[in-house]
């Protein structure tokens, strides 16, 4: 119990019985046309976009900082593949599909660096230089579009969300991501570099650490993620839509970052933690559609599941209940021996 992901996991699991409970086809899988189909795999795939953004969103937490831009960064990115998808001659080229990602990654990739050049060279808050990418990057996603959503039929890039390999592609996708990002971090020397800035920026630097590189590259990844992030999602509609696209996902990528049991004080991280924190809010996201909660309550219900699986995650309730169980065994312990003085 005392390991950080047992809570999470706890929570994970409690979501998916009590769904399993309420209607036990939410657990069943079925096979068809060589595809598996069910609510745990619509889950999965679903939740690729979050799961991208979120896991830049941990490696910035951890380096001490915050990215409010990744909803930005998403729509610039599918306006910039869906314009190059629907200006070409044959959207249906695998060629220009996978042009048109790379052009929009890599356009990711220099909005993640001017990011980092803000924050790491500058010196200004995170929350206010990403804060200005957030509110400028959906004005360019419209210039891009010229204020228009662009719609693409495209069979190689409408693959990128609904497309299967037994499992949906979407999934591929963000496993092997997070499995990049877990090799970077976990079997390298960067993870630790990264948690000594988010600690202690001044102890590191007076220590040989390169923060400045270290804070620039961790922008610079969530940027990468969140434009893949952004194809997918653009992938799934179909089209470029540069006012919803992404909206509101750097807070919940902030909320599966802190379920996963990441401190927005920098320095310690999990990236399975993380993992699970996204998985728990897509899986709620699943019960409230199932429960039939209006679309104008929902954050209501969503905030209340939220405040109760924060609350017990908290480690110093965890604490008060271990003093309490303890004076309670004392108090136990204690009576054979007052009934004993007492018969004496």
């Amino acid at each position: 119990m005392k390991h950080r992901l047992f809570w999470p996991v706890a929570t994970l699991v409690m979501l998916i019985l009590i769904n399993t409970i309420a209607r036990s086809q939410f657990a069943s899988i079925t096979v068809r046309d060589g595809r598996l189909y069910g609510a745990l795999i619509d889950i999965l795939r679903q939740s690729a976009p979050l799961m991208l953004v979120s896991l830049g969103m941990t490696i910035v937490i951890a380096t001490r900082g915050i990215d409010l831009s990744v909803g930005a960064v998403m729509a610039v990115s599918g306006a910039v593949a869906l314009t190059i998808i629907d200006g070409s001659t044959d959207p249906n080229n695998v060629g220009v599909v996978m042009l048109a990602v790379v052009v929009a990654l890599v356009i990711s990739l220099l909005l993640g660096v001017w990011n980092g050049f803000l924050v790491s060279l500058l010196g200004i808050q995170p929350i206010i230089a990403t804060l200005v990418l957030m509110l400028a990057g959906r004005g360019v996603a419209l210039l891009i579009t010229e204020g228009f959503i662009t719609t693409v039929n495209s069979t190689p890039f409408e693959f990128i969300s609904t497309g299967y390999l037994l499992l949906p592609f979407a999934f591929f996708i963000w496993v092997a991501a997070a499995a990049v990002v877990g090799l970077t971090e976990r079997r390298s020397a960067l993870g630790v570099l990264t948690e000594a800035v988010g600690i202690n920026p001044e102890a590191s630097r007076l220590a040989g650490v390169r923060s400045r590189g270290i804070i620039w590259s961790a922008y610079a990844a969530s940027a990468v993620l969140a434009g893949i992030a952004g194809i997918i999602y653009a992938s799934n509609i179909k089209a470029a839509d540069a006012n919803a696209a992404g909206q509101f996902i750097e807070l919940y990528a902030i909320l599966a970052v802190v379920l996963g049991g990441t401190s927005l004080m920098g320095g310690k991280f999990s990236l399975a933690g993380t993992v699970v924190g996204v998985l728990i809010i897509q899986t709620l996201e699943s019960t409230m559609l199932f429960l039939g909660v209006p679309s104008a309550e929902s954050p209501v219900f969503f905030a209340v599941v939220v405040v109760v699986v924060v609350v017990i995650q908290s480690p110093r309730l965890h604490r008060v209940a271990r003093d309490f169980v303890r004076s309670a065994r004392a108090r136990r312990a204690a009576e054979p021996s007052l009934d004993a003085e007492v018969v004496g």
